[in-house]
This record gives structure tokens, sequence and C-alpha cells, in this order.
């Protein structure tokens, strides 16, 4: 029981902090906002994770809201989550998920960097996360980017790196 409380709790923080993030964005852009249901935005959205499965454990409902307003979204994966050697399965796994989850498989790119491979003991480099991150958006014209708390969710190195790269890429 007492599992489900904490739950509950993180699920209710995530929700009220996207909610925050997203009014934020808004305010400061000239995306119009309809108040009857209509459009709510047609911005470039990129989720960056750090391998295939994040963005069904931690992100399905932030992609679900986000695409039923609109919003043009993009996954990117900085690696193939290799860690157990069926790193060619999950990325399948990814681009299946990406359609369950109304994003094209052209906005889904899926990585397999040599330094940036899955791991509890592998820290990647923010640098190299930065700039890979630039780079997509601006060959995707993001408008607004979206990824791991500092913690990296669950408190995988990799998440918290892939906080750090989006941080730095501002």
């Amino acid at each position: 029981m007492e599992w489900l409380v904490i739950i509950v709790t993180v699920v209710v923080l995530w929700v009220a902090s996207l909610f925050k993030i997203l009014h934020e964005s808004l305010s400061a852009s000239q995306v119009e906002v309809l108040n009857d249901g209509g459009v709510f935005c047609k911005r470039n959205v990129l989720l960056v994770i750090a391998h295939p499965d994040d963005e069904s454990m931690f992100f399905t409902p932030t992609i679900n809201y986000l695409s039923s307003r609109g919003c043009n979204l993009h996954i990117l994966c900085m690696s193939t989550g290799n860690a157990d050697g069926i790193g060619n399965v999950r990325k399948e796994e990814l681009y299946l998920a990406s359609i369950m989850l109304k994003v094209p498989q052209k906005q889904v790119k899926v990585l397999d960097h040599p330094d940036l491979q899955d791991g509890f003991g592998k820290s990647w480099n923010s640098k190299l996360l930065s700039k890979i991150i630039k780079e997509e958006i601006v060959n995707c014209a993001i408008d607004l980017v979206i990824t791991f708390d500092n913690y990296g969710v669950s408190g995988h190195c990799n998440h918290h790196d892939v906080h750090q790269g989006v941080w730095t890429s501002k």
C-alpha cells in the first residue's frame, strides 16, 4: 500500500510539472491557444530519451497529450539500449511503440554512438549529448524539448546524463 501512495504522489507531481512547463513555454510564445478545445499548438516537440522503452515507461501520458493537441512530435533516443545484447530488438520495439503512440517512424531517431552505450556504470559526456541535441533541434526546427528531470526519473545515470545534455544545449 505504501508503494502505491509513493507512485501516485510521483505521478501527480510529474503531471503538475508538465503543466507548469507547458504553461510557461506557451505564455512566452506566439502560439494561439483556443479555449473551445481547438488547436493547442502546431509546435515541433522533441522528446529526448536515453533508451528504447523510456518513451513507454516514463513519457506515454505526455506523448498522448501533446499528440492530442496537434503537436508534431519527434523522439531522439540516445542509445539502442544494448546493455543486455538485445539493442536491435529494443530499437524495433521503440519503432513499434511509436506507431501506437502516433509518432511517425520517420520522426524517431535511435543512435548507436560508441560513446553512448547503455549501462548503469557508463557515464555519457554532456558536451557530446548537447552537440547531438542541438543538431536535432536545428534540423527539425524544434520549439520545445522534453526530457528527464535532474534525477533521471529512476536514478539511472544515462537518464541523468541526458538531462544534463539537454540542459547544456540551451
